[in-house]
């Protein structure tokens, strides 16, 4: 009873497969489709995650069924994301690949509609973030950008 908990009931290749292809199509949805939302993460931003981790696990592990098979696609996930995060670390070529970049939302005191709308940010959200800052009038703001991370910076005007 305990060999068929830990025997591999798919293939190790297999799993290995499925993982990395999993993983690349979600880095993929996660990196070119969908950005953080100012930082936030909201119930929608939660079941979404819950929903995709759902879906992907079925297509991960197919038919396995043994603690071996689980440890070894979670195994094979860790590894590609430390994997990234070595490479993004080490290469700015490569880390204009894996991070997006920041996005202007305000320069000198002008709303960058074309950007707000792109990642669906609402003047009351740009309005949000002035209050959050202590800031009055938008002509005040030099710069604000929607970072890599979802946060937004503020540079004010000297």
């Amino acid at each position: 009873m305990l060999q068929e908990l830990v025997a591999f009931s798919v293939s190790p290749w297999e799993i290995v497969l499925r993982g990395t292809l999993m993983y690349w199509f979600l880095f993929a949805v996660f990196r070119f489709l969908l950005r953080r939302d100012i930082g936030n993460v909201g119930i929608s931003d939660f079941l979404f995650v819950v929903i995709v981790a759902d879906a992907s696990q079925s297509a991960m592990s197919g038919d396995s069924k043994t603690v071996a098979d689980g440890i070894l696609l979670v195994s094979t996930l860790i590894f590609w994301n430390y994997l990234f995060d070595y490479v993004s670390y080490k290469s700015s070529f490569i880390r204009r690949f894996t991070e997006p970049s920041s996005i202007m939302l305000v320069k000198n005191g002008k709303l960058i509609l074309r950007n707000m709308q792109r990642e669906y940010i609402t003047r009351s959200e740009v309005q949000a973030k002035m209050r959050e800052e202590g800031i009055e009038d938008i002509n005040k703001i030099k710069e604000m950008r929607l970072e890599s991370d979802g946060s937004i910076s503020v540079i004010q005007q000297d």
